[in-house]
């Protein structure tokens, strides 16, 4: 009954992504079955049942000793993964991480329901990262992933080898980096945004990997004409290593293009770019 607790701090900070905390989770279960764990439920029925009887009734009539938004359909969804992809809520970096199931996910963290490696490159790339920021919204001066405007209107391209190779490449070279560097994922991308940092073989071949997850996005799409040009180039006031501005305004223009011809060409049902069915375990996310 005691869950590691993951965070959208822990994402951005822990080299592993592993969670600070924990925290008692009794799932669904009716409160006689939840009472024979002892010690956790006598540990709720102190800091928990109390607090929640003073609540509106919206609150104070729900099961006390369970989560009060216990997301039941996320937890469905991802019952069979063993893995899934995470995005901290708020981060500079806008950046999906890949995590093990089997933990409970604080709200600040989005979920998305796949564990596809081919997924995880189109949500490391530019263009994704490019639309969260336009379409998201700000806490401060951090992008903050709106899952709903973001995720949900972006036309996704379909999936493909290139991709899902890209995405095994990022994912297990950069967590031997992140892990060997003792740096979490913030940190990482200051030093890979960071005009300053030369020779360095890490950051040099993180930025390499990243340019193939760029590619082969576009070669997804079938926007291979689109020269990236990446580099240092300012970006919202701050220079960053990215692709150039003439690149990110036509593919921006095309993403909002394609998102006008899906949402003419769907009529209540979701298409993909090469006009199938977008499989919904590659195509659904919580929060």
């Amino acid at each position: 009954m005691l869950f590691p607790y993951l965070n959208g701090e822990d994402l951005n900070s822990r080299p592993d992504a592993s969670a600070a905390r924990w925290v008692i989770d009794f799932n669904d279960r009716p409160e006689a079955e939840a009472a024979t764990y002892v010690l956790p439920f006598g540990r709720v029925a102190e800091r928990v049942k109390t607090e929640r009887a003073g609540k509106p009734k919206a609150v104070s009539g729900a099961p006390w000793w369970l989560f009060l938004r216990a997301r039941p359909a996320m937890r469905k969804a991802i019952a069979s993964l063993p893995e899934v992809l995470v995005i901290a809520r708020v981060s500079k970096t806008v950046m999906p991480l890949r995590v093990p199931t089997g933990q409970v996910f604080h709200e600040k963290v989005v979920v998305f329901a796949s564990g596809s490696h081919a997924v995880q490159a189109i949500l490391s790339s530019s263009v994704h990262q490019m639309w969260a920021i336009k379409y998201g919204t700000t806490m401060r001066t951090d992008p903050t992933y709106t899952p709903d405007l973001v995720f949900g209107s972006l036309p996704r391209p379909p999936l493909s080898e290139r991709l899902d190779i890209a995405g095994h490449v990022l994912d297990e070279e950069r967590r031997e980096i992140m892990i060997r560097r003792d740096l979490g994922l913030t940190k990482l991308y200051n030093l890979i945004n960071d005009l300053s940092i030369r020779e360095d073989k890490d950051v040099d071949r993180l930025r390499e990997i990243h340019v193939e997850i760029d590619d082969a996005t576009l070669d997804a799409y079938g926007w291979e004409d689109i020269p990236l040009n990446h580099g240092f180039h300012t970006y919202r006031q701050m220079e960053r290593w990215t692709v150039s501005a003439a690149a990110r305004v036509e593919i921006l223009d095309r993403l909002l293009l394609e998102n006008h011809i899906r949402a003419d060409r769907q009529h209540g049902r979701q298409v993909s770019a090469s006009g199938g069915d977008v499989p919904e375990e590659e195509g659904t996310l919580f929060n």
